[in-house]
């Protein structure tokens, strides 16, 4: 199958038209519809009923739309990744890390050791999902990820079982906020429902939040309103009274300080580490110096 064939499908089902979609990937509509009838002969089932004005997808056709489309997304992650990990060459490390952690850590703990080394440093920001960094680590496609680690964090166990060193920076706790006056009762009181900002499932703070709750709370009478990804978002929608929600310490603790949100239990909240992973088998001569200097300065290093 030719990646090709994908794209024209893909335009085809967007412009609901041989011609425009033909236009659209500058090609004569002769030469698109054999490419659209070669993708089904290759599959081996008619894709698009030609019977409708304007077009349609035949049931398999939809069907076949939204793996074309995960597999386009797929093949454009892919080539990124390899232009990404070309253009890097041996002289940048590469980090990726969540938007919180960069906020909260990075500036503290690795940019001046970065200085330090002399280092081009190419950071990744993401919103990926928990387990995206792992499988970027294990890929190449960056040198280090900086992660939060809690028992709970299934999704760091293939590290666990791959050649990998860690150092631990530091601390942080992650503790159940509000805003003032809310007055929310997590236990023992089920005559008043708790609204909870919780986080998705690809983030990974959820597991540790629902440790929480399963573990601690009992038959608590919470509610979730939302559901995100991203510790930044959870924060907002605490920050303008939707409900409460778990937040990392340090990515609060200014408007715990100002007294825009407290603490809605003390006794509800957990330790989370703040790690920094590599793959031993990556030997590029930038990140050897860079973790030499990282466990020289760092005074809880620790190895998997």
């Amino acid at each position: 199958m030719d990646i090709i064939w994908l794209r024209d499908f893909e335009a085809l089902v967007t412009q609901k038209n041989f011609s425009r979609a033909a236009e659209e990937r500058n090609v004569s509509q002769p030469a698109f519809s054999r490419r659209i009838r070669a993708l089904e002969d290759d599959i081996g089932v008619r894709l698009i009923n030609r019977q409708t004005l304007p077009l349609s997808l035949t049931p398999a056709g939809e069907v076949f739309l939204s793996q074309a489309r995960l597999m386009l997304r797929t093949y454009q992650e892919t080539l990124e990744r390899c232009q990404k990990i070309d253009a890097a060459g041996e002289n940048v490390l590469r980090f990726a890390t969540s938007e919180s952690l960069y906020l909260t850590q990075y500036k503290t703990h690795i940019a001046p050791l970065v200085e330090e080394c002399g280092l081009d440093i190419d950071l990744n920001s993401t919103s990926w999902g928990a387990d995206q960094f792992v499988s970027a680590l294990q890929q190449r496609y960056c040198d280090v990820i900086l992660t939060y680690w809690h028992p709970s964090m299934d999704f760091l166990a293939p590290l666990e079982v791959s050649t990998c060193d860690y150092v631990t920076l530091t601390r942080d706790h992650f503790v159940p906020v509000a805003r003032p006056g809310t007055d929310y009762v997590l236990t023992g009181d089920k005559r008043k429902q708790v609204p909870l900002l919780s986080y998705g499932s690809a983030s990974a703070l959820r597991s540790v939040q629902d440790g929480l709750l399963h573990q601690q709370m009992g038959k608590a009478n919470i509610f979730t309103v939302n559901q995100n990804a991203l510790a930044i978002s959870v924060k907002a929608m605490i920050l303008e009274g939707f409900g409460m929600g778990w937040l990392p310490r340090r990515l609060c603790q200014e408007e715990l300080d100002a007294g825009q949100l407290v603490v809605v239990d003390e006794t509800m909240t957990t330790e989370l580490e703040i790690r920094l992973y590599r793959g031993t088998e990556n030997l590029k001569p930038t990140l050897e110096k860079f973790w030499a200097l990282l466990q020289a300065r760092t005074s809880i290093p620790s190895k998997i």
